[in-house]
């Protein structure tokens, strides 16, 4: 998905006072890019078990839906899914993301942040599982079955080499580290609150998530007329709770 990218109006939207259960939580993204990469550049057939052990959604995610090779169980999967990365370019890419996610420690931080203030505003908002991925440069991020899988392929950098091939340079804008937060909080949002109605309506609430996403993060990172419009509405509305908001409900 690629968000316009224009002008910003501040809000002043309050904080509740925080409770222990806030200042408790803690996200780890979980490492199964790790034993996907082991396979695919080593055909490490122990890591290939890890992956459908450990993770049995995440892997018949990324083949069934993501890179569409097929069925999980069918007899042959594993080796289609082991030629399929063995191009020059999947495999270079697979070996830039496994050194530059080497350590992940200010994504944690970052998604633990925001998911206390999430948790504030919206009690009872789910926590969902996160795990890193290879995905071959498809979805930047799926959401599922109360996960959220971040390819860390498609976060490598604005100038890196290779998405020269695929890319614009208005589409790498975000392709670097620290949009993959944002895109982490808007997508799941999204989840919870789902896109409808007419096209205008639609554009209405990817601003009032990007703008909650930028409230969360402390930052500024998605700036639209619409996230505009959203900040402008709840400096006039201060007493709507933001689960209302992002319902429409109001």
């Amino acid at each position: 998905m690629i968000l316009a990218m224009t002008i910003l109006v501040a809000c002043q939207f309050k904080l509740k006072p925080a409770d222990e259960n806030r200042d408790s939580l803690t996200v780890v993204v979980q490492r199964y890019d790790r034993l996907e990469s082991r396979y695919l550049m080593t055909g490490d057939y122990s890591a290939l078990q890890q992956m459908s052990t450990d993770y049995p959604i995440e892997t018949r995610t990324l083949i069934e839906d993501m890179l569409q090779l097929g069925e999980v169980n069918d007899v042959a999967i594993n080796a289609r899914l082991l030629n399929y990365f063995q191009d020059t370019t999947l495999q270079a890419i697979i070996a830039e993301a496994e050194m530059q996610y080497a350590v992940m420690d200010d994504i944690n931080a970052a998604l633990s942040r925001a998911f206390r203030n999430l948790r504030l505003w919206i009690p009872g908002l789910p926590i969902p599982e996160i795990y890193a991925q290879i995905g071959a440069l498809n979805q930047s991020i799926v959401v599922g079955e109360d996960k959220v899988g971040i390819s860390l392929d498609k976060y490598l950098g604005s100038g890196y080499a290779a998405y020269q091939q695929f890319y614009d340079d208005f589409q790498t804008q975000t392709m670097k580290r620290q949009y993959i937060v944002p895109d982490c909080l808007v997508f799941y949002l999204l989840s919870q609150f789902p896109l409808t109605g007419t096209q205008q309506g639609r554009d209405m609430h990817m601003g009032r998530v990007m703008w909650v996403v930028n409230r969360a993060l402390e930052k500024p990172f998605f700036k639209s007329e619409d996230v505009a419009n959203a900040a402008r509405y709840m400096k006039l509305h201060p007493n709507i709770s933001m689960a209302d908001f992002l319902s429409e409900k109001q």
